[in-house]
This record gives C-alpha cells, structure tokens and sequence, in this order.
C-alpha cells in the first residue's frame, strides 16, 4: 500500500479552518482535498469537501452521454459520507416532484429551482449514492468524503448569482427532474462494518476493527483505504485520517482493530 499525493484545492464556498487534521494556509478557502487516483486503480476519486456556502446547483453525465460530448469516457457518479455538519446544514439532492426539462430550465433562469430540490438535513454518518443525471447540491456547513467516478464533468444549473459559467443546455439535456431514490440515502450507525455502496462501478464499505472473510474475499484485488479512526499499516509505512492509501489487495492492508476506514474497489 501506498500513501497517495494530495491535492488542495481553493474555493471561493470553502473553509479557512478546516478540522484536523487538516489546515488551511493562511487567507485562503479550501473547499476540496484530492487523493490522486493510483496508475494501477485510475477510475476511482476519493476526495474530502468542506463548504462555508452552498455549492452550484448541478449535475453530471453518465458514461454514454460524456462520451457522446467528447469528453472521455466515464460520467460521474459519486456517494457521500457526512463527516461533519454544523447545525441547519442541508443537502440538495433531486427533486420534490416530477419536473419536465423546460420547466426545469425556466426555473434555473428564475432561479426558483433551488426550492425545487430536497433539500435534506443532515448529520455526522449520513450517507447518500448520487446516480449521473440527479440534480444536487451541497449545502454550507457541511464536510464529507466523496468516492466517484474519476471523472471532473460538471454542468451547473444555477449558480445564486455568482459570476461563473452556467452550463444549461448541457446540463438540462442530461438531467432527470426527478425525486432521488429513498433506499439511495441513509444513516450509518456509528460502530460497526457495512456495506454503504454496491453500484455499477464501485463498492464501498466501512470497516470497524479488522473485516470479515466475506468483505476480504470480495476485495481480493485492488482498493483504496481511507483511515477515519486509527492508523492503517503495510510493510512499515503508516497511513492515518486525513490521507488515503492504495492497496493491491486487502491482504496486504494491516488494520487497526480498535480504528475505523473507508475501502473502495472498482467494479
């Protein structure tokens, strides 16, 4: 296993204190921290978001659709496990009822389409798997860990007003003006291991203490770890919260039995 470089990425709706055991440099808003994806395991992104103001209203393609537009082969689809929220903190994701495309276009031009959304809220241990083509948005006050696609394909709808490119045609196209799935968004217990995503291109678990025959049989190849609570071990080195690690297989991982991670493999 291999520790894997980090990207921070400034944001206008980020955070200038951010919680360990990450800092911001002084003056600066850091709204995203990237894990740059392994040669050996390319399709999958882990990344943490922290947000002091909402973030656009928007939505990602799927494979099909990006492919078609030129822009690579892989859309987006990507799950999120709220770490941290501070009170009244919100996500947006789908719809409140059914919404045609031109409806859904004049209300991104008016605006009205942020009180459209659910926007639901949240806490510490909620998670939600967010399909391609499901309008969202990420709410302020809110930090989390995103596993996606690796893909960096986003059509904003509605922005509130800020001076950014808005992507409407691209992005009503693509959309579905729908409610988002109830089974597709839950809260997790705060011990235990379980299983928070098996979908059409990753799987996800969370493991408290040491996994089971059943978890290490199915991530027999490649994975990505991401410590919560306590340190991750291989061959020496040492990987704590805050980092994440790339395995060739979960026999090569030592976990802390009294610590909790994220594992990732592709599908």
């Amino acid at each position: 296993m291999s520790g894997l470089p980090i990207r921070t990425v400034a944001k206008p709706w980020g955070r200038e204190v951010l919680p360990p055991p990450f800092a911001a440099p002084p003056g600066e808003k850091i709204g995203e921290i990237w894990f740059e994806p392994p040669r050996e395991l390319p399709s999958l992104l882990v990344k943490y978001i922290f947000t002091s103001e909402k973030l656009s209203v928007q939505v990602h393609p799927d494979d099909a659709q990006a492919c078609a537009a030129g822009l690579g082969a892989n859309g987006k689809e990507e799950c999120w496990l709220v770490i941290d929220a501070e009170p009244g903190a919100t996500l947006g994701v789908g719809f409140r009822k059914p919404l045609s495309r031109p409806a859904m276009r004049a209300a991104a031009l008016d605006g009205s389409i942020e009180g459209l959304l659910v926007w639901h809220p949240v806490r510490a241990g909620d998670f939600f798997y967010i399909p391609a083509n499901t309008v969202h948005a990420i709410g302020a006050g809110v930090g989390l860990i995103e596993v996606q696609q690796n893909a960096d394909i986003t059509y904003r709808l509605y922005d509130y007003g800020r001076p950014r490119e808005l992507h409407l045609d691209e992005g009503v196209a693509v959309a579905r003006g729908e409610l988002h799935d109830p089974a597709l968004r839950r809260h997790v217990a705060e011990r235990g291991t379980c299983e928070l995503a098996d979908g059409r291109y990753f799987q996800l678990y969370r493991i408290d203490g040491e996994p089971d025959e059943a978890v290490r049989a199915a991530y027999a190849g490649p994975l990505l770890v991401v410590p919560l609570a306590g340190a991750i071990g291989l061959h020496g080195e040492v990987l704590e919260p805050g980092g994440c690690g790339y395995a060739p297989g979960i026999d090569a991982v030592t976990f802390d039995r009294a610590g909790r991670c994220l594992i990732a493999r592709p599908k």
